[in-house]
């Protein structure tokens, strides 16, 4: 991977980890079990559009291919849920909750692979049907 790429990888697994926490704070904070839905719903919706967005940008602007593609996006994915994963055991640790401390410890590898496996194979379905419609834009552009 080059450094672009990588540094795209980070910056979209941060992205990931920011939406995780911040509308998990504000799904904390609602008042009712809806508000918490809509809340959460909101940031797999902005998760979504950040995952769609970069397999577009890989696809038609890097002309990666699909599995390249693919690798990329999940792997941003699967450090987004890494770093939640952080957080949960950072929080119950600050909070003295001890009831599930192996669970916890065993999501920083869970939760990345978890992410990561199923992201791979939507990614390389939507690099492939991106391609598709790339090339069928450029052939009818052509005549």
């Amino acid at each position: 991977m080059n450094v672009a790429v990588v540094r795209t990888v980070l910056f979209l697994g941060v992205v990931y980890f920011i939406v995780g926490v911040v509308f998990g704070a504000f799904a904390g904070q609602a008042a009712s079990s809806q508000g918490r839905v809509a809340w959460r719903w909101a940031a797999w919706a902005l998760s979504g559009a950040v995952f769609g967005a970069h397999i577009l940008y890989e696809r038609a602007r890097a002309r990666l291919s699909p599995r390249i593609t693919a690798l990329h996006a999940s792997s941003a994915a699967a450090l987004g849920a890494f770093g939640l994963a952080i957080a949960a055991n950072v929080y119950t640790h600050a909070i003295g909750a001890r009831e599930h401390a192996v669970a916890l410890a065993l999501s920083l590898a869970i939760w990345p692979i978890m992410t990561a496996l199923p992201a791979f194979v939507v990614a390389l379905v939507a690099a492939v049907l991106v391609d598709r419609a790339l090339r069928r834009g450029a052939r009818s552009g052509s005549k």
